[in-house]
């Protein structure tokens, strides 16, 4: 008996969460360092005419209480942001209980030093730019973000798909199984700079090799890395050569290729990009008073206050007034300035709320390092992820990554960026955590303390760090030991 196909219809109710335009606007402020600011605040003034500056902020409060008694439909459009700074106060006002709190300032008068650093087109931005070109489900989307944001400083992936997916679905409320996380980052890996996306240097230098143009060198190269990966590691080119049946003039020249390999595609991206010196002004200025207070200043540099043109306010007022006697020139002139007046109270609104966020987030950074601001030992920093400042200030970890982005601070042991507080915690098994940054300077002083004719294998510095407090496992030690571009013990015997 031939099976019958039915064909029916399901109804499926799915949540998606969809920016509007004043949160795209808001996220967009986070991201931006002070000068960029700087010049989205002008570049508004000189498009909306219902946009001006005011010489005081006194001046700009009782501007905007008149706007919204004048604009009732402007404030129902604005709900949503104000919920938003709503919820920013009550973390503010909960966090300002604290005895211990730093207490911010906003200052446009301060003196802050300026420093030499360079570019700061972020390597998350130019990723996510690259993300925008590619067609992905809202899944697929939330997934690939989080992913970037998960790449280490070089541009690889250094967490499992395991551990992802269980990130995902506790911080996010997303499950997914590690095959679809396998697509996304499959995806990942075809952005540029290649290698990018690479969860170990194999599979970096493999990536790199498979963009090359086909050909024998090619053939030879992606043997070398896949086959013998062991004998290029420590160098023995004498036994590949001898694998590969290759004269000396073949080997040398493989040997030259393959070396021009980047191990790190993060920091190249860094490069290509035309990373040039430039001066940049700290955000934040942290102060330590001698009785142990700290206070911080929130730079606004040359940000003007901003306020909505009372000509515009009037001119919808009016139209409004007489709504009835309008002809359809006058109703267009009408939603004209309300629309100018509208856009002009959102930029207000997106600009007050990023300073409220920089507020919180460097508060909350301040109270959890307290103990660095007061003394400068990088070694002391504790564990400190996005997830544990996000908790504090009450704000998305995807919000608190955006203020970490190219954001400085200026200290008295020197200045910062934002990200440099930011560490992993590492379990010592005695219920207590401490900072994956404290172990990799423990050792890094081990190495350069060792007997250089008699270098300490990673056993023996796994064995040394246990003496110091710090039971690591030895693939624990070799990991560290890559971060830190520290090469093996035969590699620096002298």
């Amino acid at each position: 008996m031939a099976q019958q196909l039915v064909q029916t219809q399901q109804q499926k109710q799915v949540q998606q969460q969809r920016l509007t335009q004043q949160q795209y606007m808001m996220l967009r402020m986070l991201e931006m360092p002070l000068n960029e600011l700087e010049e989205s605040v002008n570049a508004e003034l000189d498009d909306n005419p219902a946009l001006e500056t005011t010489d005081t902020d006194e001046e700009l409060s009782e501007n905007e209480s008149d706007d919204a008694d004048m604009l009732n439909d402007a404030e129902q459009d604005n709900e949503e942001s104000e919920e938003r700074n709503e919820a920013i106060d009550e973390a503010l006002e909960t966090m300002a209980s604290d005895d211990e709190m730093p207490v911010p300032v906003v200052s446009k008068d301060a003196d802050f030093e300026e420093y030499l650093y360079g570019d700061t087109v972020s390597f998350y931005d130019k990723l996510k730019e690259q993300m925008a070109m590619e067609e992905l489900t809202p899944q697929q989307a939330a997934i690939m973000e989080y992913m970037i944001g998960s790449l280490d400083d070089d541009g690889l992936l250094r967490k499992s798909l395991d551990t992802l997916a269980d990130e995902l679905a506790i911080y996010q409320g997303i499950d997914v199984t590690p095959q679809a996380l396998e697509e996304v980052l499959a995806k990942i890996q075809t952005f540029d700079p290649a290698g990018v996306g690479a969860r170990n240097l194999q599979e970096c230098l493999l990536l790199q090799i498979e963009r090359r143009p086909e050909g024998k060198l090619r053939d030879l190269m992606e043997r070398v890395i896949t086959h013998y990966y062991n004998e290029f590691t420590h160098k023995h080119w004498d036994k590949i050569q001898q694998e590969l049946q290759l004269n000396d003039m073949q080997i040398e020249a493989l040997k030259t290729e393959i070396v021009r390999l980047n191990p790190k595609p993060g920091a190249a991206l860094g490069e290509t990009q035309g990373r040039s010196t430039q001066q940049i002004t700290p955000d934040f200025v942290v102060d330590v008073q001698d009785d142990g207070t700290i206070t911080f200043t929130l730079n606004q540099g040359r940000l003007p206050d901003l306020t909505v043109a009372p000509s515009f306010v009037e001119m919808v007022k009016k139209y409004r007034n007489n709504r009835q006697q309008l002809n359809r020139q006058e109703k267009e002139a009408m939603l004209y300035a309300k629309d100018k007046v509208d856009r002009a109270q959102n930029f207000i609104a997106a600009v007050k709320q990023r300073q409220q966020t920089l507020i919180a987030t460097m508060q909350a950074i301040i109270k959890w390092q307290r103990t660095f601001f007061l003394d400068g030992d990088e070694s002391e920093l504790r564990p400190m992820t996005l997830k544990d400042i996000s908790g504090v200030t009450g704000t998305a970890i995807s919000t608190v990554s955006r203020v970490a982005s190219i954001k400085y601070v200026q200290t008295k042991w020197g200045i910062f960026p934002l990200k440099f507080f930011f560490n992993d915690g590492y379990d010592t098994g005695e219920g207590e955590e401490t900072s994956t940054r404290k172990i990799r300077i423990a050792l890094k002083e081990l190495v350069d303390s060792e007997d250089k004719k008699h270098p300490l294998s990673d056993d023996a510095l796994a064995m040394r760090m246990k003496e110091l407090g710090f039971p690591v496992a030895r693939r624990t030690v070799v990991k560290y030991r890559h971060q830190l571009d520290i090469p093996m013990a035969r590699m620096r015997k002298k």
